[in-house]
């Protein structure tokens, strides 16, 4: 879910090749360029050159919808997560039953739809592309931007350095198509997100990647499966006091951008 109403904070600035930042801080960028998909394209637009992107360009088709941000050097696609008030998105996350993919194994019927709907117009912009490629998003948009990364590896287009950031992203393939994905993948879990834990595991579903864990208190931590259970009870109750839900809460983009930054900050200081 979005929250396409709030302003955005561009905390991260452009002065050098994105390849050579570390995870952190290559983390807090794509964290705000999936925020940044949820604007229209004149806010995207003017977000993104705050930061030092110089070209924007953004495809919808069927209502899907991404955005291709670039420099001279380096190119970031980034999918736009689920927009409650659009039904496409809605029906899109709704068709949970897997279907056969375009690479190997199965994939959600929804999640693969939306990408379909915009893979021929990616794949056109890719073919001769040079630059360094990133993908990126949140939510539908986490899981759009894991189908794509799969299909650029297994289709013609140049794939060579390749890298995935996802923010709270669903459950995406079977555990086939995730074991013979071969993507390099970031994936972020703030401690009750929901949404990370659908679809169900007795549909066949398996995340993709590296999970990198933010407990109930914001910060990066390895957990095993006993801590992970004490780390969500501590993040709802704490929610409760609070007056929210933790499992919704926790699955903003903002809440995410938030915590990595000051990840970020405490790295360096």
């Amino acid at each position: 879910m979005s929250n396409t109403q709030e302003e955005v904070s561009t905390f991260s600035r452009i002065d050098g090749p994105i390849k050579h930042w570390n995870e952190l801080q290559q983390s807090l960028l794509f964290a705000e360029l999936a925020k940044i998909s949820y604007f229209d394209p004149d806010k995207a637009s003017e977000k993104s050159k705050e930061i030092g992107f110089t070209k924007v360009d953004f495809i919808e088709n069927n209502g899907a919808q991404v955005y291709l941000f670039s420099t001279n050097d380096e190119l970031v696609i980034a999918f736009r997560g689920t927009e409650v008030s659009q039904w496409n998105d809605v029906k899109a996350d709704l068709r949970v039953w897997p279907v056969i993919s375009e690479t190997i194994g199965r994939v959600h019927r929804g999640f693969k739809q939306e990408v379909d709907d915009l893979w021929p117009l990616i794949e056109n912009r890719l073919l001769n592309n040079t630059k360094q490629l990133w993908i990126c998003g949140h939510s539908l948009g986490a899981a759009m931007a894991t189908i794509c990364a799969s299909r650029c590896l297994f289709s013609n287009v140049q794939s060579d350095n390749l890298t995935l950031f996802t923010y709270g992203s669903p459950r995406v393939g079977s555990k086939k198509y995730i074991t013979h994905s071969n993507v390099i993948d970031k994936r972020w879990v703030n401690n009750n997100d929901i949404v990370t834990r659908v679809p169900p595991v007795w549909l066949g579903y398996r995340h993709i990647g590296d999970e990198i864990y933010l407990n109930a208190y914001g910060k990066v931590r390895k957990m095993s499966g006993y801590q992970r259970i004490k780390d969500r009870m501590r993040g709802f109750i704490g929610g409760l006091k609070q007056g929210r839900v933790d499992h919704f809460s926790d699955h903003s983009i903002n809440g995410y951008i938030k915590h990595i930054h000051q990840a970020h900050l405490e790295s360096i200081a």
